[in-house]
């Protein structure tokens, strides 16, 4: 992949490269594909979503980077279900490589 894909979620701005994953918000975050591992939990009853990020080799995690998205917020947020799913295919791409 070499275009970017850009979205934005409530407060966040997403970034994703390829290989880069960046946040951008109050607190600014970069993961690389070989060194996280992503998880989007939701809808719950009140449509609310959970993106989920944990840094480090999957034999080794990390803390968990967090952000909750509103019902609201997730129809929205244009593209960012496009961009998790590519950030979650370079993450398969990167450990089938191994």
């Amino acid at each position: 992949m070499t275009e970017e894909i850009t979205a934005r979620a409530g407060r966040e701005f997403y970034t994703f490269d390829g290989r880069i994953l960046e946040i951008f918000g109050s607190h600014p975050q970069r993961f690389h594909i070989r060194n996280m591992d992503l998880r989007v939990t939701g809808p719950d009853r009140k449509g609310r979503r959970t993106v989920e990020i944990i840094a480090g080799p999957p034999d080794a995690p990390a803390p968990k980077h967090t952000w909750h998205h509103s019902a609201e917020e997730w129809q929205r947020a244009q593209g960012l279900e496009t961009l998790l799913e590519a950030v979650r295919a370079g993450i398969a791409s990167a450990y089938s490589v191994d």
